[in-house]
């Protein structure tokens, strides 16, 4: 009964921590605006110019020419040289995860490295390993598509 007890109060804990531990890189952040930003034009064979991106999304130039090479290497996105060059979505909005852009940019979701040492190390990686799979599977469950606004059927007169 007291095991049960000290499982339940560690498991909150765990959760408290993890709302507190985990932090969004902001090289996600901005690869995200960014995405969501090319997302917009998807399918009209335009390539955005990288000073409009920084633009309108107020990203640092010089730093989101960093972001841009990882997502290209990464196949997320195209590139082209030129006057009328930019960048473009390699793939549609609906097809491109918020896990593949974290493990583009950061390399992996949530690093767990935990021992199962001590009497409660294994049921401790065991509720860690069950926290980075329900992560896994909520960013696997968004795309691209959940970062652009809803389309409005509203018409605006001036």
């Amino acid at each position: 009964m007291a095991f049960a007890s000290l499982y339940l109060c560690l498991q909150r804990l765990i959760s408290e921590v993890l709302v507190f531990t985990v932090k969004l890189s902001l090289k996600v952040e901005y690869a995200c605006r960014v995405l969501a930003q090319l997302s917009r034009t998807y399918g009209n064979n335009q390539f955005s110019h990288i000073d409009t991106l920084a633009k309108l999304e107020e990203i640092p130039a010089n730093y989101l020419v960093q972001i841009l090479i990882e997502l290209r290497n990464g196949g997320l996105i195209n590139s082209r040289r030129g006057k009328q060059g930019g960048y473009s979505l390699a793939k549609a909005p609906s097809e491109i995860t918020l896990y593949e852009v974290v493990t583009v940019i950061d390399g992996e979701l949530l690093a767990i490295n935990l021992g199962s040492n001590g009497f409660s190390g294994t049921k401790v990686r065991e509720v860690w390993k069950e926290v980075v799979e329900s992560l896994k599977e909520k960013t696997l469950s968004y795309s691209l598509e959940s970062f652009l606004p809803e389309e409005s059927d509203e018409m605006y007169y001036i």
